[in-house]
């Protein structure tokens, strides 16, 4: 295993990884295989792999909803397990992969339900609760669909609706699996810019599962790789998007180049032959010779 990303000095952990395995009772699943890694204050970790690697195990593990057989999850340096639920609900967030559809409530009813954590429902909403819940719809860009009936949402505005009720909750920490499911590319880039403005604004700590390489690598601090319930790698974006370390999680070559705007890395398959790799390129072809350049990497 690759272990690529900065040294830990001057970096404050808010959530260490050590050692976690974890395992399915029907042993069909795939199982965690003593994970470590750390995640640090204020930073965009993103977990990246293919399908039933998991990705969606090792965040609920870190959400406390799967408890690990073995190693240790720690919160701001106290045991996961030592926390009381609200008080973790105040600590971490997360948003699902899969979540069922509430019956008869509201976009800011659902939105209501992050303000749980600080008091229940018993005593009603406070103004800044309120406020909470006006910025996460804000921030989602719901505003103008409070009113509205969950269930007559299409799945990209259902999705954000359900982003800003892990907003809601104001937690330090936010578990996303998969936030721009079911989202057009413009709301996808809205729902990212406007989660690393929190991360800078708010020193909003996130970690997130996402399936687009570039998406990860532009919006992300760090990027952890997984495979079969193992990280194979983990490490700054560029590091991670050198070719060996994608064939090693995907087992799919992969080049590595510059974008031609910024210089900023980015992938894209190694196709095979020229023709699809110019078909990818465009009629510019701008960075055709630099994925060309490549081919030695992803050889």
């Amino acid at each position: 295993m690759s272990h690529e990303h900065p040294e830990l000095h001057g970096r404050e952990p808010i959530v260490h990884v050590s050692c976690v395995r974890h395992t399915y009772p029907d042993k069909t699943s795939v199982h965690l295989c003593g994970l470590d890694f750390v995640v640090g204050r204020g930073e965009r970790v993103v977990v990246l792999g293919p399908n039933g690697c998991g990705k969606s195990t090792l965040l609920r593990t870190l959400a406390g909803l799967q408890p690990a057989l073995s190693g240790q999850v720690e919160v701001n340096g106290a045991p996961l397990g030592s926390f009381r639920r609200r008080a973790l609900a105040r600590t971490l967030t997360m948003l699902a992969q899969f979540n069922q559809i509430p019956a008869g409530l509201t976009v800011r009813e659902l939105v209501a339900y992050g303000r749980y954590a600080y008091g229940g429902w018993l005593r009603g909403l406070s103004r800044a609760d309120h406020a909470a819940i006006d910025e996460a719809l804000e921030t989602s860009g719901l505003a103008d669909d409070a009113a509205r009936d969950v269930a007559a949402l299409s799945g990209g505005e259902r999705q954000r609706a359900w982003i800003a009720m892990a907003l809601a909750q104001q937690a330090p920490i936010v578990l996303l699996d998969e936030p721009t499911t079911y989202l057009d590319i413009h709301h996808q880039l809205d729902i990212l810019r406007e989660l690393r403005r929190l991360n800078r604004e708010r020193g909003l700590t996130i970690v997130w599962v996402l399936h687009d390489l570039n998406q990860a690598a532009a919006y992300s601090d760090e990027i952890v790789l997984m495979r079969a319930g193992r990280i194979v790698a983990h490490g700054a974006p560029d590091a991670m998007l050198d070719p060996r370390h994608l064939h090693e999680a995907f087992g799919v070559p992969m080049l590595k180049i510059a974008r031609p705007q910024t210089g900023a890395p980015m992938c894209v398959p190694a196709y095979e032959g020229a023709s699809a790799l110019d078909a990818a390129r465009g009629p510019h072809g701008e960075a055709l010779a630099a994925a060309r350049a490549s081919k030695d990497i992803a050889a």
